[in-house]
């Protein structure tokens, strides 16, 4: 054979070696199949594998009530209220103008509870400090927090609420979630929504 022709053999085969070694150790770098599974495996962390696709609003508080599943967000209450705070008429101050009540709360048709327990005012509003609610046992509500007392009575839906299966997700499909509050779809005084024919939203199929 040829010094020429083993010559040849020789840098082939160091070639071949050289290009599966350094492939070797790039694999290697990455872990192995067995890391990869280790890695693609490990339990959720909130706080070290996700981030939210988008920052959470200024305008959302932190859930504060129990789930299973992790934090979440909803959206804040007071700073869609036209008349909030409550306390600036609601004081120890004497009313000047004539019919108060009726000029700030004359549009609200409280039609909440059953015709045998008909709700009032002070079923849900803080008698002594207007600007909170307080629930049955006597604890008081921030009114962002409203949701707490939504669900001391509608137990079931605040359930399917915190899980995601009633209510609507505002933003971030994956970590830090935010939803709508229970007032933002639901008038407190009048929460029931009237029937109603379905709508079509697309044209109707035709052959």
């Amino acid at each position: 054979m040829k010094t020429s022709t083993i010559r040849n053999c020789f840098c082939g085969t160091l070639s071949v070696l050289l290009t599966i070694f350094a492939g070797t150790a790039a694999y290697a770098g990455q872990g192995g199949v067995v890391e990869t599974y280790k890695d693609a495996t490990t339990p959720f962390d909130d706080a070290r594998h996700v981030d939210g696709v988008l920052p959470l609003s200024d305008k959302a508080v932190q859930v504060e009530s129990r789930y299973q599943g992790g934090r979440f967000w909803t959206e804040t209450r007071k700073d869609k209220m036209e008349r909030f705070r409550c306390s600036q008429c609601h004081n120890d101050k004497a009313v000047q103008i004539p019919q108060a009540a009726e000029i700030a709360h004359g549009d609200i048709a409280l039609v909440h509870g059953g015709p045998d327990k008909p709700l009032s005012c002070f079923t849900c509003h803080k008698k002594d400090e207007r600007d909170f609610l307080e629930t049955e046992a006597g604890v008081k509500i921030d009114m962002d927090h409203s949701y707490q007392l939504c669900g001391q009575c509608h137990f079931r839906q605040k359930k399917d609420w915190a899980g995601g299966a009633h209510g609507k997700r505002l933003t971030n499909w994956a970590g830090q979630r935010i939803v709508k509050n229970c007032a933002s779809c639901h008038d407190p005084h009048a929460p029931r929504f009237e029937k109603r024919w379905p709508k079509t939203y697309s044209p109707p199929f035709t052959k």
